[in-house]
């Protein structure tokens, strides 16, 4: 492997001064780079909506979401997974971030495990991953063997398989079913993948799991109505997404609701826009897999009935 060839490998000339600047000039430069990260994910969005039907299919079969990576790309991917069960009430298995070095690595540099495919393939065994699952490796180089040994075990079990790149022709793009790459280019500070290709495949990761989300149902216009209200700040916002969801503007009217409802917000809503009780909404909830629209059109022509 070549690794001068690789664009995030190269020495960027709009900063070959860097040291000379001022802060501010420096903050300028950098800010303009950084617009170039948008960019890269916009061209890679017609292979990211595909990841994202069929990770959607996966888990409505019943299959996970699998992040593995090795240093920041590992760490992206464990900080995407760990937000979706406060955010979706996923439960914590559903999307999982592997990282190279295992947890130490979330806090400390473990560079040379990024070079032992066996580890994801140790890693992918202990949690179970089979046929059912996708698999997302993500490498800003694109070229990472913990990466690649992870996406051809996955392949071989009949998985789905993705690879989350920021070169083009990236060599685990060989071994994935889809191929997300977003060509960033060379960095600010030469080499250093953490800034432009660590916000584009934050950007690429955001993506991938709010958009699947939304095709499971946890996502009722632009409110995450299946978010946990697990602190006083999230306890607030579950109060506020119903009154946003139906128009209520006393706030201890729409906690009352909400306290009538179990604490779920997806009950209260389909209680209050339906009429019914809390026992009427969680069933409609259910026979349409969560999906609050579904579940407010099947109970409206239950009631013209």
């Amino acid at each position: 492997m070549k690794f001068e060839n690789l664009s995030t490998e190269q020495v960027n000339e709009q900063s070959k001064n860097l040291d000379m600047l001022s802060p501010l000039e420096a903050a300028r430069l950098m800010n303009r780079m950084d617009r170039q990260a948008a960019e890269a994910v916009e061209q890679a969005l017609p292979q990211i909506a595909e990841a994202v039907e069929k990770i959607a299919e996966r888990m409505k079969a019943g299959g996970r979401l699998i992040y593995i990576g090795a240093g920041t790309s590992g760490r992206l991917g464990v900080l995407d997974a760990s937000e979706c069960p406060p955010t979706f009430g996923t439960d914590e298995g559903l999307v999982v971030g592997l990282i190279a070095g295992g947890d130490y690595a979330l806090r400390h540099a473990v560079e040379r495990a990024e070079d032992k495919p066996e580890l994801a393939v140790e890693a992918l065994k202990e949690i179970g991953f089979n046929a059912k699952d996708v698999l997302v490796g993500i490498s800003a180089s694109g070229y990472a063997p913990y990466c690649v040994g992870g996406l051809d075990y996955a392949r071989a079990l009949g998985a789905l398989t993705i690879g989350l790149s920021c070169n083009r022709d990236a060599i685990q793009s060989r071994h994935a079913d889809i191929a997300i790459e977003m060509p960033t280019g060379a960095e600010i500070l030469s080499g250093s993948t953490r800034l432009r290709a660590g916000t584009a495949t934050k950007m690429a990761l955001n993506m991938l799991t709010t958009l699947t989300m939304v095709q499971l149902g946890k996502v009722y216009g632009n409110l995450m109505v299946d978010m946990r209200p697990t602190n006083q700040k999230l306890q607030d916002r579950a109060v506020r997404i119903v009154q946003k969801a139906l128009e209520i503007e006393d706030k201890a009217e729409a906690d009352a609701l909400l306290e009538s409802a179990g604490r779920d917000v997806k009950t209260a809503i389909v209680m209050r826009s339906c009429g019914v009780d809390q026992a009427k909404a969680r069933e409609a909830l259910e026979k349409n897999g969560g999906f609050v629209r579904r579940a407010q059109a099947q109970l409206k022509v239950e009631s013209e009935k």
